[in-house]
């Protein structure tokens, strides 16, 4: 299927690894320029050099931006590469696994601006132009836990439910001018951070780190982990000429570990 999106200008908050590149990767192959980020310059490099060349196969290109997109430097950054981007994919690290009690007021605060405000601020700078050209697509990497929390991952379960109510009516305002709104919601991926979070758990379990991956498997109906490239896939697709119909929905994407019918 042709999702429509060759010649179109994508900005992917984070995607220098993990999920945010495999959202760079899918556009990229459907011919869309993209700005790519990281903080880390080496790894943007890295990451810029894996997908320049199915861009352009494509007819995009890849333009990598080092920045911190949670600062007004960063995002100046990004709008400079790309001033009135088609597509705005907002992606951002959670907060570390922590006991409720333990939190202070400024980590509250961090982790709210981090995962909710940052959100809203590029979101802003953004939507205006996407009306006025009658096409737009916004997508918010936020997580699983905002169906289904998880104690010790109460800030980051609050801030990305946060930013899921504050867009509700967001998405609904400006769905009349082409421009979707939509929340991509992944489980148990495989990424840097879940193999990190795998040897935290067998380090704590005292057991060796091929147990605990298995453990984790076990506890997905699908029985394995996802893919960056499938959850990538997923993105496009909701960034696509054909999913226009579509907007203000979480898509969870877990493998069947959320037991829920609805």
């Amino acid at each position: 299927m042709d999702f429509g999106l060759s010649g179109r200008t994508a900005i992917v908050c984070a995607s220098s690894r993990g999920l945010g590149f495999g959202c760079a990767r899918a556009l990229a192959q459907e011919g869309c320029t993209v700005v790519i980020n990281g903080r880390d310059e080496s790894r943007l490099a890295q990451a810029a050099a894996a997908l320049a060349p199915l861009a352009e196969k494509a007819g995009g290109r890849i333009v990598p931006v080092a920045a911190d997109v949670a600062t007004p430097a960063g995002q100046k950054a990004l709008f400079a590469a790309c001033p009135e981007p088609d597509i705005l994919i907002n992606n951002n690290a959670g907060p570390p696994f922590r006991d409720f009690r333990e939190l202070t007021r400024e980590q509250i605060l961090e982790g709210v601006t981090a995962n909710m405000v940052v959100a809203i601020e590029l979101i802003q700078k953004a939507i205006d132009p996407m009306i006025a050209r009658k096409f737009g697509r916004i997508v918010n990497i936020t997580s699983g836990t905002v169906k289904m929390p998880l104690a010790g991952l109460d800030l980051s379960s609050g801030a990305r439910a946060g930013l899921t109510g504050f867009l509700a009516g967001v998405a609904r305002s400006v769905a009349p001018h082409n421009v979707t709104i939509n929340f991509l919601l992944p489980g148990t991926f495989e990424t840097d951070r879940l193999r990190a979070n795998i040897e935290a758990n067998a380090k704590k379990q005292n057991i060796d780190v091929a147990q605990s991956r298995q453990n984790r498997i076990n506890s997905v109906p699908a029985k394995r982990f996802g893919t960056t490239e499938e959850f990538g896939a997923a993105c496009a697709f909701l960034c696509s000429a054909q999913a226009g119909y579509i907007t203000g929905q979480n898509l969870l994407i877990d493998g069947g570990v959320f037991p829920g019918a609805f």
